[in-house]
């Protein structure tokens, strides 16, 4: 491709409202464009980019025997109602009608066309296993959309499905699809981690996240050096301190103005805030009859030096979600917020959730549901009752491991591909079953694996750059090879060169992006530097008379010479290093 005929526009200044890197360098380089809050054009050179992460996609799902199809963005109401997910799903979901009056929406995910698919297509047990894949477009109204192409509301996204006689069979393919995440990341220039994750709206027995660890990241992950485990925050675990063996003393009520907060409580009567209980109060939307929801006041009680983790409560509670109560609907089950207490509150009214630590340690400071009054030696089992006792606390940096005791490390990170075991949750709700060699029905078990091709481009972007602009690795690049011609109307031995150097590398299949535009060296190199094509060659009439063009690596830096007589054989070799230097980085991964 010429430069002079290319679609794209540089930009030298960074755009006000491109808050991280990536954002900056993917408008720069005139590889994106926003139009709307989440929404994005793709010109040409950003195209490139995302569809040769696409092609990997293909290369990857094809090796594990996928098989690609393309089903509708527009999605009919009644499939997503059967399995409940149209009443569970809030604004995220962007709904419609059509001229008749018809609900439909549009696909955020694919669960339920799929199964139906399956639904309709297979009744024997001879027609499986099998997996199928789409790269297609998703919408999701993201209400915060952010940081460019990361968290955008239309994305395009490779979801795949598989499709199992039993769990046993999903068991065997879930680390086949593991590897082949890690083989596309690696391949697009990406180190990641894998983590044990929550299931969210998609259900399912167990989930993985992968990671890009980069402080840009909103998720937060905990991970141990020592035994290799790893989690996401919000179900991440950690070895709780073995509680004091004590004599249960009988609760005495204790005056304590002011003292609204643990750090205030624990001040006040001059013990650790280890010695207390924490109360948090909230509302939960639990599923109701006829998919309807209903509301329901929630009492979560962790120790004082402890957070609560909402995503543990509102997996053991089955809630869709949940909110913080508001004072009046904290008096009306008769608790006092900031001297909150499970004792003696309308326990008809509560759903009262303890985590395990609370419950096993003895003579704990608690509220009094009085303002400005708390109560000592307050006992689980004795003086209150819960309706569930369970993990309820966020692990945190320094938190002894679950696995082995040792201090856990938190960092950040971007979520850039999720896999799942959906078990039969789906095939169950659209009626997808199987019958085996008996003639018995079952329910086709299945799993979910997605990884979108927006977000992977960003983070690569986020994390592959410099000073002067992006380094894309050369698997991903818009073009492998950057020539940059000289010559101007003055030397048009240098402009023969180039055109020369220019059709010789493309008849040999070597993508060249070749700046043959009207502009001064200075703006020819900066270019180079900001678009990160991987190889740049420099064709000068100084270069010519010594019968050479100048290299430079884009990743690295590194300057070189190619004698010209030699010069597609150089380029090739320059190529093949750059591909060896991703090959390099493919391993055998183990499930977490």
């Amino acid at each position: 491709m010429r430069m002079s005929k290319l679609f794209f526009q540089t930009l030298r200044e960074v755009p006000a409202d491109a808050e991280i890197v990536s954002h900056q360098l993917m408008l720069r380089t005139g590889m994106i464009r926003q139009i709307a809050a989440g929404i994005f054009d793709y010109l040409p050179l950003g195209l490139r980019v995302k569809q040769k992460i696409e092609a990997i996609f293909r290369d990857e799902m094809n090796a594990i025997e996928g098989q690609e199809v393309n089903l509708p963005v527009v999605h009919p109401a009644e499939l997503w109602q059967r399995t409940g997910r149209w009443y569970e799903i809030g604004d995220d979901m962007a709904r419609l009608k059509d001229r008749n009056g018809r609900e439909l929406c549009l696909g955020m995910t694919h669960e339920e066309l799929m199964a139906d698919l399956a639904q309709q297509l297979v009744s024997s047990y001879r027609q499986m296993p099998f997996m199928l894949y789409q790269i297609q477009t998703k919408f999701r109204d993201e209400p915060r959309p952010r940081a460019g192409t990361i968290r955008v509301r239309e994305f395009t996204m490779k979801d795949a499905y598989s499709f199992d006689l039993d769990f046993a069979g999903l068991d065997a393919f879930y680390p086949r699809i593991y590897q082949s995440y890690f083989n596309i990341f690696h391949r697009c220039g990406l180190e990641v981690v894998a983590v044990n994750s929550d299931t969210g709206m998609m259900g399912g027995t167990m989930a993985h996240e992968f990671m890009a660890i980069t402080p840009i990241g909103e998720d937060t992950l905990l991970i141990c050096d020592s035994c290799g485990y790893s989690a996401n925050r919000q179900i991440a675990t950690a070895r709780k301190p073995q509680p004091p063996v004590a004599e249960l003393l009988p609760i005495e009520r204790v005056h304590t103005p002011g003292a609204t907060t643990i750090a205030a409580l624990a001040e006040f009567l001059n013990i650790a805030e280890t010695e207390t209980a924490k109360a948090v109060f909230l509302v939960a939307e639990l599923a109701g009859e006829n998919g309807k929801s209903r509301e329901q006041f929630v009492f979560a009680v962790v120790r004082g030096d402890m957070e609560l983790n909402e995503t543990k409560l509102t997996n053991a509670i089955k809630a869709r979600r949940v909110r913080p109560a508001t004072v009046d609907e904290i008096h009306a089950v008769g608790a006092e917020a900031g001297y909150g207490s499970p004792v003696g509150i309308k326990r008809d009214q509560v759903l009262l959730i303890v985590d395990d630590l609370v419950a096993a340690s003895p003579n704990l400071v608690a509220g009094a549901n009085q303002v400005d009054w708390h109560l000592r030696n307050v006992n689980y089992a004795r003086d209150y009752k819960a309706d569930i006792v369970t993990d309820l606390v966020a692990a945190a940096e320094g938190d002894a491991c679950p696995q082995c005791g040792a201090a856990l490390r938190s960092v950040r990170g971007v979520e850039v591909g999720n896999i799942f075991k959906l078990g039969t949750k789906y095939s169950k709700a659209m009626g997808a079953t199987y019958l085996d060699e008996k003639g018995e029905s079952h329910p086709i078990v299945m799993g979910s694996y997605g990884i979108g091709s927006d977000r992977l481009m960003a983070v690569v972007a986020e994390l592959h750059n410099d000073e002067n602009g992006i380094q894309w690795p050369i698997t991903i690049a818009p073009y492998q090879v950057s020539l940059v011609s000289l010559g101007t109307p003055k030397t048009p031995d240098v402009v023969e060169a180039a055109e020369r150097i220019y059709r010789q590398l493309s008849d040999a299949g070597i993508e060249v992006l070749y700046d043959d535009r009207d502009e001064r060296a200075g703006v020819k190199f900066n270019d180079a530097d900001l678009l990160g094509i991987p190889i740049r060659l420099t064709v000068g009439g100084k270069g010519l008379k010594n019968g050479i063009v100048e290299t430079k690596l884009r990743r690295t830096g590194a300057m070189s010479e190619i004698a010209l007589d030699n010069l597609l054989v150089g380029v090739q070799a320059l190529i093949r290093a750059e591909l060896q230097a991703i090959d390099a980085t493919l391993t055998e991964e183990k499930l977490v």
